[in-house]
């Protein structure tokens, strides 16, 4: 008579970012645990997040229609109440993951530690230090369910085939490929946009850079830079989530700000250089298995109160073009250094 496996419903409903900081954590959960069965309940817009993970399937939460409120929390519980799982990792930890919890049947239910306390000491300026990463933050919740996990030799998914429509949007350029995501939630978490056309302008001419973001707005805003430069192309607003998910695994680098897409290219394996502004990676929110040196920061001589809040959103005056401190030609070097590294990687 065959056992069951054990089957462990994960909660993170949003945001992009963090939605994407559980894909390496589960990667390693049903790489290290191999007869475990893992739901994630999260929003439909991020399925393709988990493609690849055989052994994890994702359950759509309608918060905004189906699901809202308390009554739709109910009703989402009552669902997923068919299941028979044996515990519940709560890797979201608010109201809503609150409520849910008093209608569901498991008894073992373990919510992530957000450091909270930790995470204010560290924005009013009372400690200056690395606090413990979100994404050991999820692991450490599934090691309190009986489930210790190894994150330091991560393991990831070769770079996707390229289909026809992506094909055609890249062209037949055939130099090294960086992605640039300009943009982010909070103005001081951007680096300053005329800085960044700087950046491009000096890319472009050795490389092909590929911009990436979302909203009319930001596309608007890409679709001007694309038309100022040769070699750059704008994929924002054409592909759908896995085609641009496809173009981003085969980046030789991502160049973001302290957002999703950083965490996206990180999930699939790509080096990421990252831009750090009012915000700062010792709040753990670095992405995934980068060197410490592929973060670039603004100048605390000249911005001492940073990091001024977790997620960007609050600042002193003078604080939103921080990170415009980081000279351009740092940006560009940086870049090149890690392509160089990869070149020697390769062709040892």
């Amino acid at each position: 008579m065959s056992i069951e496996p054990k089957h462990i419903l994960v909660i993170r409903l949003s945001a992009m970012g963090d939605v994407a900081m559980t894909v390496p954590v589960l990667r390693a959960l049903i790489q290290q645990y191999p007869d475990l069965k893992v739901t994630v309940l999260t929003r439909s817009f991020f399925t393709p997040f988990f493609r690849g993970l055989k052994q994890v399937s994702v359950y759509s939460a309608e918060v905004k229609g189906r699901h809202k409120g308390v009554f739709g929390l109910y009703k989402l519980a009552r669902e997923l109440n068919r299941n028979e799982f044996y515990a519940i990792a709560d890797l979201h930890n608010v109201l809503r993951s609150k409520l849910l919890k008093r209608f569901l049947k498991t008894k073992r239910f373990v919510s992530i530690d957000k450091g909270r306390k930790e995470k204010k000491q560290l924005t009013s300026g009372r400690v200056f230090k690395p606090l413990t990463t979100t994404h050991q933050r999820y692991a450490h919740v599934f090691e309190t369910l009986g489930f210790p996990l190894d994150l330091s030799r991560p393991v990831f998914p070769e770079p996707s085939v390229l289909n026809e429509k992506a094909l055609r949007l890249l062209g037949e350029e055939k130099k090294k490929r960086i992605g640039i995501a300009p943009f982010a939630a909070h103005e001081g978490k951007m680096y300053p946009l005329h800085l960044m056309h700087r950046v491009i302008e000096v890319l472009s001419r050795d490389y092909q850079v590929l911009l990436f973001g979302g909203g009319q707005s930001e596309i608007d805003k890409l679709k001007a830079i694309e038309k100022n430069y040769g070699n750059v192309v704008n994929v924002a607003g054409k592909l759908s989530l896995e085609e641009e998910m496809d173009v981003i695994s085969n980046l030789d680098v991502m160049l973001s700000m302290d957002s999703g897409n950083a965490h996206i290219a990180a999930m699939l394996g790509v080096k990421v250089v990252t831009v750090w502004g009012v915000t700062h990676p010792y709040a753990g929110f670095a992405p995934f298995n980068q060197p410490e040196d592929y973060a670039l920061l603004a100048d605390r001589t000249q911005f001492p109160d940073i990091p001024t809040s977790i997620y960007g959103n609050k600042y002193p005056e003078g604080y939103e073009t921080a990170a415009g401190s980081i000279l351009p030609k740092v940006l560009v070097e940086k870049i090149k250094s890690v392509i160089t590294r990869r070149e020697e990687r390769t062709t040892k």
